[in-house]
């Protein structure tokens, strides 16, 4: 485990606190440079066992997890999250690869997002953010593969017509969209209108269907193979 204090970690209560795992030191050095200043880094880890360690000594609030990690048993990313003792920590999926299986094995594992390494450092401390603030966060053309493996309710496409009638179809568009993962300047490039006018929907949408956050609003509308 490298970047490691033997002592518990001193956390600053106004920033997020991160550990990267990832099993190659340039990228970690490379994101960890642009990362935003109000995320703190408190260590990284390098295999299965590092992680783990390092997730239960740092109780970081979300870790930036590399799918394919050597040691352990050989689960990789999943296997950190299924054997972290961390209650409060989140997860985060931060990976190269874009295969369905990937995606899906680390999400049933508790992985509250997946974004590749394609992003950019500003797009990475965004999802962050959103993950911390309990959003589900997919890099937009991953989001299938989480719809296609977890299917919809049966017996509920009265009750989701019931709902959708409640939103404009403008409305409707917005919530595909930020259920997809779309930030809210990825929804307004995409649509054409304002990100002010995106929040405005976003926020009327949550109200009619009664959710609080953004990853309630994901949550079901992949449960309705809404997506």
């Amino acid at each position: 485990m490298t970047d490691q204090p033997h002592d518990a970690p001193q956390q600053d209560r106004g920033q997020l606190t991160v550990v990267i795992v990832d099993d190659h030191s340039i990228f970690r050095s490379g994101l960890r440079a642009e990362l935003a200043p109000d995320l703190n880094v408190l260590g990284e880890a390098t295999t299965v066992d590092e992680a783990i360690s390092a997730v239960n000594q740092l109780q970081p609030r979300v870790v930036l997890l590399d799918v394919h990690l050597p040691g352990g048993n050989g689960g990789g990313g999943a296997e950190v999250i299924q054997r972290s003792v961390a209650p409060n920590t989140l997860f985060l999926a931060l990976s190269v690869s874009d295969a369905a299986d990937d995606v899906v094995r680390v999400i049933r594992a508790g992985a509250r997002g997946y974004i590749t390494k394609s992003s950019s450092g500003v797009e990475v401390s965004d999802a962050v953010r959103r993950v911390a603030d309990g959003d589900a966060v997919f890099s937009p053309r991953l989001a299938g593969f989480v719809l296609d493996a977890f299917g919809a309710v049966s017996g509920e496409t009265a009750q989701t017509n019931d709902e959708l009638d409640r939103l404009s179809a403008r409305e409707q568009e917005v919530m595909r969209l930020i259920a997809r993962g779309y930030s809210y300047k990825e929804a307004a490039a995409e649509l054409f209108i304002s990100v002010k006018t995106v929040e405005t929907h976003v926020s009327a949408v949550l109200r009619k269907l009664q959710f609080s956050s953004r990853h309630e609003l994901t949550a079901w509308a992949l449960e309705r193979k809404l997506l």
